[in-house]
């Protein structure tokens, strides 16, 4: 086994250019993946904080009378999925509004009157904070008689996650475009090792060498190259995500923007991904010599 790792360092060293090629390749392959992964995490746990704080507000028509307001409450409070209801006056409602629009106050002073609706603040158990059971939920609030309208974001969380599919999509597309981009690099750098030495494999053919003993050193060496590739690749991206978040995190304080960079469990299956494509690119290549 030192024999095949020595002979395999040597061809790295020997065909320093080919090897380097083949380990940027390999790294910018690893790079932009990893990034498209680490995206996918991120935008993916957002989303989670996101329809963990889906609240519907279910507008009551006017005229309604307060008497009526504790029977309502009983009935949403029946729907299933529903973890709790509060009650908030229009009068409330408005003295929210002017805390938030502190800058814009004045724009409120010239109201005669208070132009918001009485509402029900409406909370779902975990398991009901999905897309859809919200849209459901939402459906049946909307279908009693005193409710006047129901919002919860639908158009806009709706919006969001089509954009976030669609990323997703051109993800798996780029990653497999540079997975095969970096399969060919590598079987094409070590189809060029092979011809370079391809008389002192006909010379260890002919005294008997046994396969094995043969292709040994080139999957050594290929695995080396994606193993390089694969941690330089991570390691480009770790710094990156480091200078990023830096600035992020200075400017920004909230939980939403708590970014996170992938788990080790995962960064270790990406250099072991990268590994597998070394040694898939010069299974081709040696099947294609060896065959020839």
């Amino acid at each position: 086994m030192a024999t095949y790792y020595h002979r395999a360092v040597k061809d790295i060293k020997d065909n320093g250019f080919l090897s380097a090629v083949t380990i940027i390749t390999i790294a910018l392959s690893i790079l932009i993946v990893s990034a498209f992964a680490l995206f996918f995490t991120n935008a993916n746990n957002v989303m989670n904080h996101w329809e963990k704080g889906i609240r519907i507000m279910a507008y009551l028509k006017p005229g309604i009378s307060q008497k009526n307001f504790p029977d309502i409450k009983r009935k949403i409070q029946g729907i299933y999925g529903i973890q709790d209801v509060n009650f908030i006056s229009k009068e409330e409602a408005f003295k929210r509004l002017k805390e938030q629009m502190k800058r814009q106050s004045s724009i409120l002073m010239d109201l005669n009157e208070n132009p918001l609706p009485d509402a029900f603040e409406i909370s779902m158990i975990a398991s009901s904070q999905s897309g859809e059971k919200v849209e459901e939920i939402a459906t049946k609030i909307e279908s009693l008689p005193s409710i006047e309208d129901v919002e919860y974001g639908q158009k806009w969380l709706e919006r969001f996650t089509n954009i976030f599919d669609l990323f997703r999509l051109a993800g798996y597309a780029m990653g497999g475009i540079f997975f095969m981009a970096a399969v060919f690099i590598v079987a094409n750098t070590i189809r060029l090792v092979i011809y370079t030495r391809r008389e002192e494999i006909e010379i260890m053919r002919l005294v008997g060498a046994s396969e094995k003993f043969i292709r040994g050193p080139f999957y050594i060496e290929s695995i080396i190259q994606g193993t390089l590739g694969g941690i330089i690749g991570i390691a480009v991206l770790f710094i990156t995500f480091k200078l990023i978040s830096s600035n992020v995190e200075h400017s920004f304080k909230y939980e939403l923007l708590n970014i996170k960079f992938l788990s080790p469990e995962f960064y270790c299956g990406i250099i072991l991904c990268s590994m597998f494509v070394g040694w898939l690119g010069c299974y081709i290549s040696l099947k294609q010599f060896l065959k020839a």
